[in-house]
């Protein structure tokens, strides 16, 4: 009787035990599912929670970048002016610019030059031998002139033309453009293309070192015994010339009915490529028509400042006028303005010299 009692007290046991797991695991899984439901419903909120408090920190960090964008440029903008402003001219390195002078001129070097009986009506530091730009293409035009090359002979600009200073120059006139040789001329002479007179110089016998060879000896043959070129351009610095040489360089090139010509055309037209390219003269008293000009060149480096060669005539006088290292862009024309007003109000000014 006793054994038969322990076994129906196991059995009573195991019975509870595994009733006592049943609950134990239905609870778990009603535990889990409510857990499970509860995460269901509330992610979707807290995800639209954290998403709507991104956007507005996104917001917020995009209008304090803007409002902190706005500041630095402001900023880097005065102090990138700042940072840009040109080097000096060789001509403000030398203390010339700012000199006063009776004219109120705004260029360093000045000197104006009675054409037919060489007398000097004015000067200002005219001793100075200064980087010249492209007041340059004046001699390449007489070196490609004395050559006696074909003005009809087709000429492509070439990668040599394009890359002969990079980053320096910009132009209309792409590698592979073809045109003459005059066209090339006139160009370079009115509208100062640069990639147009390295082309003149790269299809001259020789190639440009044969071409600046010429030039020099070209300056030695005139008697500018202050000057030096370095290559048919002007774009380098080492392009140097005074005053009275260049009135020597004018007065050379004016002998050329074609020089005049091509220098003082207003605009030229030009098929580049399949386009038709319009290109304006440097000098604006040529396109405005306010002096009678026989011919001029413009120029500008750093290095040399505004520059302006021209032969005009004024009140029945033929005179040639020099500009170099003038400030500001319109300077020089306002310069050559100062000079024609000067000599209307006062025809028979006093000879300084003779040259």
């Amino acid at each position: 009787m006793a054994v038969l009692k322990n076994l129906s007290n196991i059995s009573n046991w195991a019975f509870l035990k595994r009733r006592m797991n049943l609950r134990f695991k239905l609870l778990q899984a009603i535990f889990i599912g409510f857990v499970a439901t509860t995460l269901t419903v509330s992610s979707p909120n807290v995800w639209a929670q954290s998403t709507t408090s991104t956007k507005k920190t996104s917001t917020a960090k995009k209008s304090q970048n803007t409002k902190s964008k706005k500041v630095r440029a402001t900023t880097t903008r005065a102090k990138a002016e700042a940072a840009e402003e040109k080097r000096p001219s060789f001509a403000a390195a030398m203390g010339l610019r700012g000199n006063h002078d009776d004219l109120n001129l705004k260029s360093s070097v000045a000197l104006i030059v009675d054409r037919q009986t060489h007398e000097v009506l004015f000067e200002k530091n005219s001793h100075a031998a200064l980087p010249i730009a492209s007041i340059t293409k004046l001699m390449t035009s007489l070196v490609v002139l004395d050559a006696q090359l074909p003005f009809d002979e087709p000429i492509v600009i070439h990668q040599d033309d394009v890359n002969a200073y990079p980053g320096r120059t910009r132009s209309r006139v792409t590698e592979g453009a073809r045109m003459t040789r005059e066209q090339a001329l006139i160009l370079a002479l009115m509208s100062s293309e640069n990639r147009a007179a390295h082309a003149l110089g790269r299809n001259y016998p020789g190639g440009i070192p044969a071409f600046v060879d010429a030039m020099n000896a070209k300056a030695r043959l005139l008697g500018m015994t202050q000057s030096k070129f370095a290559d048919p351009t002007g774009l380098s610095s080492d392009n140097v010339s005074s005053p009275e040489d260049l009135t020597k360089l004018v007065e050379a090139a004016y002998q050329h009915k074609s020089l005049r010509e091509f220098s003082t055309k207003p605009d030229y037209n030009i098929m580049i490529g399949k386009r038709e390219q319009k290109f304006i003269n440097t000098n604006r008293l040529v396109r405005a028509s306010d002096m009678d000009i026989g011919l001029q060149k413009t120029g500008y480096i750093s290095a040399a400042g505004r520059c302006l060669v021209m032969q005009a005539k004024v009140v029945g006088r033929d005179v040639v006028m020099v500009f170099l290292d003038s400030v500001g862009k319109q300077s020089r024309f306002a310069d050559a303005v100062r000079v024609r007003q000067w000599l209307e109000a006062n025809p028979t000014p006093q000879p300084l010299r003779r040259l």
